[in-house]
């Protein structure tokens, strides 16, 4: 299978909950969240020395992009180490605020949704070839993307016309388009919007908006996974014949209705199938397309971990209660519900649904629960403590990463996005970095022996 790099972009909801009545300005509360790690350059579009970049987003919602990652599991570590770079943000920022007058404690979620019916997103990125027919791609994954939603959703409660239901996506009912330019006024299932952040005669960036984030390792793991197979065999010329939707927009928000997974969708042909059938649909071609091309490890165990999960999602979803964010979610509430013989719209149900995207490892519900050992999982701790702030080692971040981290060493003023790098001062050259797959650059190599060779002969 071709290589490939991906990126994950998530935006977080943020609540300052304090002990008495107090209105505290959110963007203050993040300025003191970002102080931690992004010291004298508040309010900052910054990267960070693992390569991944913490900004502002509209909303005064945090955003976290994972760096560049040629491999899905680095992607999964990545991702988790955002989580964990937020959380220990909070006892510095809940310390300032204290100075203040302002007890209280903040809390950061990795959801999708405010109490209000706000939406907020994680964006998934994947690198793909210029020469390629972009729409003829985006036909074929649509009906991916609307029914992958039954392993890659996050949950949530919602209260539809009076009546809290328990839905399997959080973005499904926010979106509106099969394809739009818009990541806001018209939230569609693929994102049109061309910025490559690379060189854009041979590489264009596959932007897709409609996933939810998730907690789950594994969830994350798959959803990448699974469409990165996809992509590439649908790139290769391995497509599904006759597997458009009617409805795409109406199909997704039907299939997320429905945690029982029996809802069929009508496609363009006539014919009506489950998301299940219609996923199984893309794993028989995907064997078919690596069975000729091959595979690594890593793509083997995602399709065996595809195919096994469908199995047991067409058998009874809750076997999958270890694994996929929307079936963890929905049996820790429906286990409560029993003990305390309560329903869907008791507060505390809807309390549960919030807390298991807490990031505070000490309180929420997604990691008490691995705690345990509940949950599966696709990395270490070990593997997301160095990506906190060690850069991927095979992609431009490593390039990025070192650069940042010499630059302040060396207190040193410089100024950095995906493509470039560039020092403040007497040394203003701009160092173009456009190929997202080269992990080395002789002119930041030189920079920094240079600047070893001048400490050590000083």
């Amino acid at each position: 299978m071709r290589p490939r790099i991906y990126g994950l972009e998530n935006e977080y909801g943020l609540i300052f909950a304090p002990n008495g009545r107090v209105y505290l300005p959110m963007e203050k509360i993040l300025g003191y969240i970002f102080e931690g790690l992004i010291p004298n350059s508040w309010p900052s579009n910054a990267f960070l020395t693992n390569g991944a970049r913490l900004y502002q987003d509209t909303g005064c919602h945090p955003e976290y992009s994972t760096p560049e990652c040629d491999n899905i599991t680095d992607l999964v570590a990545y991702d988790k180490a955002g989580e964990r770079l937020l959380e220990q943000c909070l006892p510095a920022a809940e310390e300032r605020l204290k100075e203040e007058g302002l007890i209280g404690s903040i809390h950061i979620f990795k959801n999708n949704t405010d109490s209000m019916g706000n939406t907020y997103g994680c964006h998934e990125n994947y690198l793909m070839r210029r020469d390629l027919d972009f729409w003829r791609i985006t036909e074929q994954l649509i009906p991916f993307f609307v029914t992958r939603q039954i392993y890659t959703g996050a949950g949530k409660a919602l209260k539809v016309s009076g009546k809290t239901h328990y839905f399997i996506s959080q973005r499904a009912q926010h979106i509106h388009e099969k394809t739009s330019s818009s990541t806001t006024s018209s939230r569609s299932i693929i994102n049109t919007r061309d910025e490559p952040h690379a060189d854009a005669e041979k590489y264009r960036r596959l932007h897709i908006i409609v996933g939810d984030s998730n907690m789950s390792e594994l969830t994350t793991y798959l959803k990448v996974g699974t469409t990165a197979v996809v992509l590439s065999m649908i790139e290769d010329g391995f497509t599904i014949p006759k597997i458009e939707l009617e409805d795409p927009v109406k199909a997704i928000r039907e299939i997320s209705k429905d945690p029982s997974l029996r809802k069929k969708v009508k496609l363009e042909d006539g014919r009506e199938l489950t998301a299940i059938e219609i996923q199984y649909e893309y794993v028989e071609k995907a064997h078919e397309y690596l069975d000729l091309v091959g595979a690594d490890p890593v793509v083997l165990d995602i399709l065996e971990r595809w195919e096994g999960l469908l199995g047991r999602l067409s058998e009874d979803p809750m076997q999958l209660s270890r694994e996929i964010d929307w079936v963890i979610k929905k049996e820790m509430m429906d286990s409560y519900m029993e003990r305390k013989g309560c329903g869907w719209d008791d507060p505390r149900v809807q309390l549960i649904d919030l807390q298991y995207h807490d990031v505070n490892k000490t309180r929420g519900l997604y990691y008490l629960l691995l705690k345990e050992k509940m949950l599966d999982r696709i990395v270490s701790d070990d593997d997301i403590l160095m990506a906190m702030t060690v850069p991927p080692q095979t992609t431009r971040a490593k390039v990025r990463g070192d650069f940042i981290k010499f630059a302040r060493e060396k207190n040193r003023s410089y100024t950095v996005d995906w493509t470039y790098l560039k020092l403040n001062g007497y040394w203003e050259e701009t160092i173009l970095c456009m190929d997202p797959f080269v992990s080395t650059n002789k002119k930041v190599e030189e920079l920094i022996l240079s600047s070893s060779y001048l400490r050590i002969f000083r």
